[in-house]
């Protein structure tokens, strides 16, 4: 498409070849020859393609605070050269990259290509974009140039952070056949349960022989099996608290619940236990349990798609645990900032199922109320109140309710929890 430079030497020109004819200046005429031969030179050779523009960015394991690498390349198909290529980019905010906010002029020649180097920082775990990315090719000495070729967003896959979390207290409850918690039950683990007399069955190498010599009878060491518990981490993503500040700033309660989530389910996937995580919302999505680093994988990838998600109606959860055929021996891990009441009822309700509940409190120490309007001091301090008044109406009812803190922050509650598995029920 014609350029402003275009217009402005076709206008000259033709002014000053209208004037030399109207005034009968072969002056006026000949100063118009150079802009008319120069235009009709340039125009004689321009590209008939058109820029084509290419986002490379990493599509490896990225974790928040690790870096990114991505780039731009524009190539030039055509026998002809551009004078000036001008790119510019889009980037997620929370992708630092260097010099991502300006744009970048750079000459291709023909059939070649050029790249521009976007190197920087993860700032928040999700899917971020590098993208969209436009670019406008100027050629013939400027006076033609093409419409912006528009190339689609690259995604990138920055994976939350970790958080270091090693939870030493026993499961409540272990149901598989394999696994690295003691059971009650014998079998054939590693945990010594005591010496008993030969039976059929019985395997040779399990005879103890100092036993066996002192009594005058064969004796065996019997052991208890070892099991794996299943793990679901329930998250509530009825709303969203505090402001997110990525990687070494403020966290909100999504930034706290991925992280916390994330940190959980590596502890015990990585001690052969089976994880399944369930959302707390309108959309209820599920993630199947499983266990191992493939696991761990699908767990990573499935936290990047968290997002508030409010329910318009209370909905029974209990139900939607037997619906997606939970086990009832399922360890649950709640992770809720408990602002909302029907959080509040949930937890109750499991609890008073019999399920083994656990609730981690993810609200940030300096969050405020989830309102667009700023509340006074002397009202945040009353919202607090009353959330506090909640968490310990919970507690009263049984429904153990911790602060998230890193490792060992469910280690008291865990404790309690299995306690109270192993203690009788009465019928």
């Amino acid at each position: 498409m014609p350029t402003r430079a275009l217009g402005r030497t076709v206008l000259l020109t033709g002014l000053l070849l209208l004037l030399g004819v109207a005034l009968g200046r072969v002056d006026l005429v000949l100063l118009a020859s150079p802009f008319a031969i120069g235009a009709a030179i340039n125009l004689h050779r321009r590209p008939k393609a058109v820029p084509e523009v290419t986002i490379t960015a990493d599509i490896e394991h990225v974790v928040e605070g690790g870096k990114v690498e991505a780039g731009l390349t524009v190539a030039n198909p055509d026998v002809i050269g551009y004078d000036l290529v001008v790119v510019r980019t889009r980037t997620s905010p929370w992708l630092r990259l260097q010099h991502a906010d300006r744009p970048f002029a750079l000459t291709v020649p023909q059939d070649g290509w050029a790249a521009i180097d976007l190197t920087g920082e993860a700032l928040r775990w999700g899917r971020q974009d590098v993208g969209p990315a436009a670019a406008r090719a100027a050629a013939c000495g400027g006076l033609l140039a093409c419409r912006p070729v528009v190339t689609p967003a690259r995604g990138v896959r920055v994976y939350p952070v970790t958080e270091p979390f090693n939870a030493t207290e026993a499961m409540p409850a272990a149901a598989g056949l394999v696994g690295a918690h003691r059971s009650r039950r014998p079998g054939e683990g590693g945990e010594l349960a005591g010496v008993r007399q030969f039976a059929p069955g019985d395997r040779l190498r399990r005879i103890d022989w100092r036993v066996s010599l002192r009594t005058r009878d064969l004796h065996v060491a019997y052991t208890l099996s070892d099991r794996d518990a299943e793990v679901l981490l329930l998250l509530d993503v009825l709303g969203e608290v505090g402001l997110p500040g990525g990687v070494g700033g403020g966290s909100s309660v999504l930034d706290t619940t991925v992280r916390a989530a994330a940190a959980v389910a590596e502890h015990y996937l990585h001690r052969g236990d089976r994880v399944s995580l369930l959302e707390y919302g309108s959309g209820a999505r599920r993630l199947r349990p499983g266990s191992g680093r493939r696991q761990y994988l699908t767990v990573l990838e499935w936290l990047l798609d968290v997002r508030p998600n409010p329910a318009d109606e209370t909905e029974q959860y209990e139900n939607l645990l037997a619906a997606h055929h939970v086990s009832s021996s399922a360890l649950v891990v709640v992770l809720s900032p408990l602002v909302d009441p029907r959080a509040a009822d949930m937890l109750a309700q499991l609890t008073k199922s019999g399920r083994y509940t656990v609730a981690v409190d993810t609200l940030p120490k300096d969050a405020a109320p989830p309102v667009r309007n700023q509340w006074t001091p002397a009202a945040t301090r009353l919202w607090r109140i009353e959330r506090e008044n909640v968490l310990g109406r919970l507690r009263e009812h049984g429904v153990p309710v911790v602060q998230w803190a890193g490792a060992g922050s469910l280690d008291l509650v865990l404790r309690d929890v299995a306690r109270m598995a192993s203690a009788p029920r009465g019928g």
